[in-house]
């Protein structure tokens, strides 16, 4: 048997009655008529070849076995219908489609995520594509174009495409495994580290090829991910620079100890929002950039004010 197609007012009109529990409730919600109501089910259900709701009797309308089966379809479709007209209303008001940010790896991650919490509440229709990326690497989407919005770190591209404000800084301490020569010293005497395997962050992009942060060691293991310089770290390898707020459980629990090094016991490494100057800011990107230069995305207190993190405040 052939299926008519309904239109969008019918489905509404079948998702208000299931959620009003009748069809005065749905009229009622809807603003319309109870006869408008009834003729639209009558007609939907015409359409589709099937009875939606059992009305025998005196009782409230209930859902059929096939009106139980198209339910969540329906619904889909209406979330659908909503979805393409937000995203038309907020075209027309020059809401971005789709916004890439890509972010330096050091920036805190749970921050990052209460911050787009928010994000997604202000800009529901907005698609948002993050990457994670390590010292030049990050400037180097934006000139690329594969970014429009950049937390850079302490590594940053003087370009003439691009602008820059000051946000805040992570501090970067030191750090070995207990069983690490450096570790067992109160004090490492300067020129010590050089000794010793240095796990460092390399840069994937070629805008700061041949330039090192902190890199104290004539020996390296250049590492292309946080994570793996994390755990190795962890395992007695070498010994590095991570940012407190990665290591502070670590630090807590003893499965890694701050060194005292002689040349620099912390770091700091100072955070930036970058971006294209060529590229026209819409309402996302712009409440972003407003959200870290005034400071608001600090909500995760643990990540700030002990010193790993501090971030910049606007007057």
């Amino acid at each position: 048997m052939d299926v008519g197609q309904p239109s969008i007012d019918q489905i509404r009109i079948f998702l208000a009655v299931v959620d009003e529990g009748t069809f005065n409730g749905a009229a009622r919600r809807l603003g319309r008529a109870i006869s408008v109501v009834s003729y639209g089910i009558a007609n939907l259900e015409a359409q589709l070849g099937v009875a939606l709701f059992d009305r025998e009797g005196s009782r409230k309308p209930q859902l059929t076995e096939a009106g139980r089966a198209v339910l969540a379809s329906a619904r889909a479709v209406a979330d659908d219908v909503d979805a393409l007209m937000a995203r038309v209303r907020g075209h027309n008001q020059g809401l971005e489609a789709e916004l890439t940010v890509v972010v330096d790896v050091m920036f805190p991650t749970q921050s990052l995520a209460r911050l787009l919490e928010d994000f997604l509440l202000a800009f529901p229709t907005v698609d948002l594509r993050l990457h994670v990326e390590a010292l030049g690497a990050v400037a180097a989407q934006l000139l690329d174009g594969q970014a429009e919005l950049a937390i850079t770190g302490a590594v940053l591209v003087d370009h003439p495409a691009l602008d820059r404000m000051a946000i805040g800084a992570v501090e970067l301490v030191p750090v070995a495994a207990p069983g690490h020569p450096l570790a067992g010293m109160a004090q490492v005497t300067p020129g010590l580290g050089r000794q010793y395997l240095q796990l460092v962050l390399t840069d994937r992009s070629s805008l700061t090829q041949g330039r090192d942060f902190s890199v104290l060691a004539a020996r390296t293991w250049r590492l292309g991910d946080l994570g793996a310089k994390h755990a190795l770290l962890r395992q007695g390898i070498g010994w590095g620079n991570m940012p407190r707020h990665v290591v502070a459980d670590d630090l807590a629990s003893g499965r890694l100890v701050h060194l005292a090094m002689a040349e620099s016991p912390t770091i700091t490494y100072p955070i930036h929002a970058q971006w294209r100057r060529d590229s026209p800011a819409g309402p996302a990107r712009a409440w972003l950039l407003d959200r870290l230069l005034s400071g608001e995305c600090r909500s995760h207190a643990a990540a700030f004010h002990d010193g790993s993190m501090t971030l910049k405040s606007r007057d």
